[in-house]
Formats: C-alpha cells, structure tokens, sequence
C-alpha cells in the first residue's frame, strides 16, 4: 500500500509529498535560512503547514512553532524574544506586517517549476540541534513558558511512542488536533517515521473530518475528549455516521483528563475503547495504553520511568495517590530566558505536578493537578471531585474562590448539551458529596470553553465564575 497525505483538497503520495519539501527547503535556503538559524512557524493545520514543516526540519532550522490563533502582541514577543530570523505564516495568520512574514503560499508557488530533487527528505541535521525545536506551554495556569526541545531526542521519544502503541506502515493516521502542539505535532512526524499514511482533517468541523476518515480509510484517531463527545453526538444525531468510521482500529486520546462514561459510550457504540495516554511539553510523551492493554493511561514507555511520591518525596506503594515524578531521557533541554538564551533543565526525577497512582501492573492513573484548597476545615482537591463525579455522569469543572468564612467558594460548572437546570444537577452533585465537597454554585452550560489545546480553559471559566 502507497502511503498518502491525504488533505481537504489534495491527495499526494508520500514520495511526491516529500518531494515537494525538499523543493521548498531549496527555496528556504536561497531566503537565508541556514542550518542552526531560529524561524517562527505560525499557521493553520494544511498541507502546506506539513510541507513547511518538513523542509524546516530538512534544512536544520531551529523551529520556534506558535499557535495560529496566538495574538499579535504576544507573537511579537515571542518572536523578539527568541531572535527569530524568519516568520513564515498562512492567510488566516494574525501578524505583524512589520515582521515582513512569508506565505507558505509564497513558498509553494516558488516551487512550482523546479525539476524533481535526486535525494532523500532526511531530518538529521535538525536532530543534532538542542534547540530544534521551541514550543509553548498553553498557559491554562499561568504564563505561556517556552519549551527548548532537542531535535533528536523528540524524534526518539515518537520512536518510543510508535513502538509501544503499535503504529504501522498500513494505518492512515488522522490526528484531530493542531499540530503546532504536542500531541498534534507528535502525530504528524510519527507518520513521517512510520511511513504511514497521514489525513490533515478540519479538526473543528468534525462532520467533514467523518467523511474525510471513511474516504481515506483511516484506521486511527487521534483527539482530545471533547471531540470524542462531539463524535459520538453526532453518530447519536446521524447512525448513518457510524459507517464512516468502520476502519478504525484504534480511538487514541489526550491532552485533557478522560472520564470513565465517555469510554464505556466508546465501547458500547464501537466495540473499542477509548485509549488513555499521559505526556506534557515539558516532558513529552510517557505512557499510552494500548489495544492490549487499556487500562487507564497504560505503563510508562521503554525507557522512561514513573514513580508516586508523598509530601515528603517518598515513594508510595501501588494504589496509593500522590504526585507523579517521570524519570526520561526525552525531557527538555531548558526554558527560553527573557534574552533568548537556553536556561538547562534539571535532569533526573521530574516532579510533575499531577496526582495519580500506579496499580500493581505499573499502568498509570492520573487524577488531576495538584492543586489544594482549603474549605471548611478540610483540604480539598478539585480535580479529584471532578473525576469523582465524572464517573456517575456528571461532566464538571470547579473553580475555587477565596471566602473569608468557608477558605473558599467551590463553583461548578456542569457540561450538559440538553440544558437541564442547575437545580436538576445540584440535587445530582449533592447525592454524590459530602457536604464539605458540595457546590456553593452550579452553573451549566452546553459545552466547556476550550483553549487551543482542546483542553477546558480554566481562565475563561475563572473569569465566568467572578462575574
């Protein structure tokens, strides 16, 4: 089988694909771009993204990757303070002009009539950089924090990746997520390594995105839980929907905590579960369970450890909750500091803020962050309620707020697409708590606020719970 890169109005087979970028490296060379030289890549999942992407890689740039919906002001911040050299960007791309920007458009046009290239797209020069690649945190607890990854050790770590949950030369991978982040980049070059085909689908039109995995055959996705919910929405609202996704053999998931109902809605409407997996920029990825093994977020991959410490950073037994340490080889090499130098991570365990626990079997459960409030003489984790209720069908995000009297307010907003009223789930979420874990306020709406992560925005709903 031929593997493709199938996109909304082009289907190209990987070799001619790859032929394409390395014209475009060609073209980026003759602009000034150079092995080791810092550029900006703000734009648009498309398959002109990719090819761009690709020819970056090839020509050994250190890619500083931003989200296409990132405002002006703090692209222009991030750009001075990397030092960028060059911004390539789309139409859709909020920019400053002054920043003299290239189109990826531009790019592809200069191509057009350039003979075939008599050698192969190769990613090694990139790999030798510590700074290959730049990405940023969401920010979804605080400042965005730029994120220094080595080129070769997050090839390895997708190497790892690949490996553990089974990707093949056959799949036809169809990422719903933007690839200027993690998990979406990460798929994006896993199809490159495996040789695999690829669909570049509108992951925010997900009926297209339907369509578009039954005419290319892809046999897995990837996405985040509120797309899964719109999935399955739409498959409930249209059967007919369902035969659109008959090749799938693999639901993987990420990027934000998954609830049990969800994945037993999975396997009740496909027969397959919904596969769990756990990483972060700071660290890449880490654990994925797997078709035969989907329990939870599954077992750290080769190589990499996990561990559960308690206060005191001593280990705990399996079963046992307390903070995640992650132990790999893959983990960043620093933080971009405020002239544009690399400040060098810690090696070693890594703390990493979330809560969890590993069973007898090392298959890892996240619980949440590791975030306390104090509330009528009890330390609450707000994470932890969510994931409790969340399991009797209760899909809820709780903001704290400071009260003088109680230490604080909890404010539960419930996700609910029929719009039943916050009476009907409070006398739910009531059942459920203990009074010292009982909403002071519930609000519902038909869904989450998302960040560009896909994950729920924890500022827009601070800001929603205040007003």
């Amino acid at each position: 089988m031929t593997a493709k890169i199938f996109a909304a109005d082009s289907v190209r087979p990987v070799e001619e694909f790859e032929q394409d970028a390395l014209r475009v490296a060609d073209v980026i060379r003759e602009r000034g771009v150079g092995l080791g030289d810092r550029v900006m890549l703000k734009a648009g999942n498309s398959a002109s993204y990719v090819c761009v992407l690709y020819a970056l890689m090839h020509v050994g740039a250190s890619i500083v990757l931003v989200d296409q919906q990132e405002h002006m002001e703090e692209t222009r911040r991030i750009a001075l303070r990397t030092g960028v050299k060059v911004t390539f960007v789309d139409d859709e791309t909020p920019i400053d002009q002054e920043a003299d920007p290239i189109h990826l458009y531009e790019l592809m046009v200069a191509t057009a009539n350039r003979p075939p290239v008599d050698r192969a797209l190769s990613f090694d020069a990139w790999g030798e950089l510590s700074d290959g690649l730049i990405m940023w945190t969401s920010g979804s607890t605080g400042s965005p924090k730029g994120v220094v990854k080595s080129g070769g050790k997050f090839l390895t770590n997708l190497r790892r990746n690949a490996h553990q949950v089974g990707h093949r030369p056959d799949d036809v991978l169809m990422p719903l997520l933007p690839f200027a982040h993690q998990y979406g980049l990460s798929m994006v070059l896993i199809a490159w390594l495996t040789r695999c085909s690829l669909v570049i689908a509108p992951y925010r039109r997900l009926d297209r995105a339907l369509r578009m995995a039954r005419d290319s055959g892809t046999t897995v996705i990837d996405a985040t839980p509120s797309s899964y919910r719109s999935i399955l929405s739409l498959v409930t609202r249209k059967p007919a929907l369902r035969a659109h996704l008959a090749g799938t053999r693999m639901f993987c998931v990420g990027a934000a905590p998954l609830d049990a109902p969800l994945v037993e809605s999975y396997v009740q409407e496909f027969g397959l579960p919904l596969l769990d997996s756990y990483g972060s920029t700071e660290l890449n990825n880490i654990a994925f369970a797997t078709l035969d093994n989907p329990v939870s977020c599954g077992r750290a991959m080769e190589g990499i450890a996990l561990r559960i410490v308690d206060e005191d950073g001593r280990e705990l037994a399996a079963g046992q909750p307390g903070e995640i340490e992650v132990d790999t080889p893959d983990a960043l090499e620093g933080q971009i500091a405020d002239d544009g130098s690399i400040v060098p991570a810690a090696t070693g365990w890594q703390r990493t803020g979330d809560l969890g626990h590993l069973d007898a079997d090392g298959n890892l459960y996240v619980l949440g962050r590791k975030f306390a409030v104090h509330r009528m003489g009890y330390t609450l984790y707000p994470e932890l309620i969510e994931r409790k209720v969340a399991a009797e069908g209760c899909p809820t995000r709780i903001v704290p707020l400071p009260d003088e009297l109680r230490g604080s307010q909890l404010v539960f907003f419930v996700e609910d697409d029929e719009q039943r009223d916050a009476a009907y789930w409070r006398e739910r979420l009531c059942a459920l708590l203990p009074a010292f874990e009982q909403p002071n306020k519930v609000v519902v709406l038909e869904q989450f606020p998302l960040n560009r992560n896909g994950k729920p925005d924890k500022k827009q709903l601070t800001r929603m719970a205040t007003e």
